[in-house]
């Protein structure tokens, strides 16, 4: 798509609700508006309804009045549901493009294309509404048998993040429709537009009115944290900050309610010197700079066999330095900028930290002046192993490298972190590939490749980068309640 004018920019804005969607109805927000921001000018793009606590479990009322009856829904309905939510993403991939783009600042390259991976759960999941089975087997005493049962776990609260404004939603809805679940859905207050218009294409595609309800906040406290001590609640999906999934496990204790927990990462790129050098740059930028680097899958730190540690770094910083810092929507441009004054702060703070104790950045290392949010793509060698971004995850465009004398050595490196959500690996030897897979303490690898995300695929990671995976047979199990019926005959 060539760059948009500022009034398309303005017309595909205003052709999503900006208002609550509670039981089928839009309604504005008891508390007012909040301002949506454009990150590439840190200007306002538009106002969406601000909900109130009691909005909130109006959602969570909504809920649970359609429970009963969507769980008895044919599962081929439910799946068709999808299906259709499927086809119409599809077909307006441009627009929602555009949409978030301006809403999160990536480039319309990136965006359509987590526009086809967010529809591609719809897909997915459609399928495998109709595959929700349990077992029938004889009992070992002969004389009896067992039958077991799947049935949804009833209504959800969703909290998804800013930095995949769509994916990170059809991930959590896909399945729990599937499942015959109702919900409610808390999108980031600084990217509420994709979700919004998700919401809408769901409707139209025939999603029953209090299945899915969509409450904007200001404060995403002060709007869930009544849902999450109400016992009618059964579930709570959250991706986002290892801080704060722990102040929601501990807030969701008392309900003892079903978690799945998506949280923070700090995942290593492990480079051997029998790996294909220029192979493992490209994967890095991958790895790096998708999302521009604002994604807890993005490799954090470059742990590179010492031989070749000098020729990985000079190659990645060759392309970082290349990369043009723009406005997404505009052509040419390769980086968008960071979500806000705060994200940049935090990846600003964090490269000083690092060049304060001795690092040296080969490209980049500094905030690019003037409007927006942009950070300047950064390679840093010689980063000591008390820096702060050694522990901390970057989420901006910036790859440390640090060196390894041997296979011991690396693995160690790696799972030095008490996160485990993902590991990059790059080596023509498939014995220590499997080694090394084996050995790494995360939930995802990427071997030889840079990126991991598939629809038809288990995400997650262990350690605290959470629990329970989305996506793949194991989605859907997220979302369902497995009943045992003893049978005597």
């Amino acid at each position: 798509m060539s760059t948009i004018t500022a009034s398309q920019e303005q017309d595909v804005v205003d052709r999503v609700p900006k208002q609550l969607y509670i039981g089928g109805q839009w309604r504005d927000g008891a508390k007012g508006t909040l301002v949506v921001e454009d990150p590439s000018t840190g200007e306002p793009l538009c106002e969406v309804a601000d909900a109130s606590v009691d909005e909130a479990r109006a959602a969570l009322d909504a809920a649970v009045d359609a429970g009963p009856e969507f769980a008895a829904m044919a599962p081929r309905d439910r799946g068709e549901i999808l299906r259709r939510a499927f086809e119409a993403i599809t077909e307006r991939q441009d627009e929602l493009a555009v949409l978030m783009t301006l809403e999160m600042g990536k480039t319309i390259a990136e965006s359509s294309a987590e526009i086809s991976y967010a529809a591609e759960f719809f897909r997915w999941f459609s399928e495998e509404a109709v595959r929700i089975d349990g077992r029938y087997g004889v009992a070992a005493n002969g004389a009896s048998r067992v039958l077991t049962m799947k049935q949804p776990v009833g209504p959800c609260l969703m909290i998804t993040p800013w930095n995949f404004p769509l994916a990170m939603g059809t991930r959590k809805i896909g399945p729990a429709v599937a499942a015959g679940c109702t919900m409610v859905v808390k999108p980031a207050k600084q990217t509420p537009l994709s979700m919004l218009a998700l919401a809408s294409i769901l409707e139209e595609a025939g999603l029953p009115g209090g299945v899915l309800n969509l409450v904007t906040a200001s404060s995403a406290g002060e709007t869930t944290r009544p849902l999450i001590s109400d016992r009618r609640l059964r579930k709570l999906s959250f991706t986002g900050s290892t801080e704060v999934g722990r102040q929601l496990m501990a807030q969701s204790s008392d309900g003892l309610l079903r978690l799945s927990m998506e949280l923070g990462g700090n995942a290593p790129f492990l480079v051997f010197e029998d790996a294909d050098v220029d192979a493992a740059v490209e994967g890095a930028m991958l790895a790096k700079m998708r999302n521009i680097g604002e994604a807890c899958t993005a490799a954090n730190r470059f742990h590179i066999a010492g031989a070749v540690a000098d020729e990985f770094a000079a190659k990645l910083a060759d392309k970082m330095g290349a990369l043009t810092l723009g406005r997404g929507v505009q052509d040419g441009v390769d980086v968008g900028p960071l979500i806000d004054d705060a994200q940049r702060t935090k990846v600003t703070d964090l490269v000083s930290d690092a060049i304060g104790r001795g690092a040296h950045a080969v490209v980049g290392g500094q905030a690019r002046e003037g409007a927006g949010y942009f950070y300047n793509p950064t390679v840093l060698t010689d980063v000591p192993g008390d820096a702060e971004l050694r522990q901390e995850e970057i989420f901006g465009p910036v790859a440390p490298v640090f060196g390894f004398a041997d296979e011991d050595e690396a693995i160690a490196a790696a799972n030095d972190t008490e996160y485990g959500l993902v590991a990059y690996v790059y080596t023509s030897n498939l014995k220590r590939a499997l080694r090394v897979c084996e050995k790494l303490e995360t939930g995802m690898i990427g071997l030889n490749q840079g990126m991991v995300s598939n629809a038809g695929a288990p995400f997650g990671g262990v350690k605290a980068s959470g629990f329970g995976r989305e996506g793949g047979y194991e989605g859907i199990e997220e979302y369902l309640e497995t009943k045992y019926v003893a049978v005597n005959l």
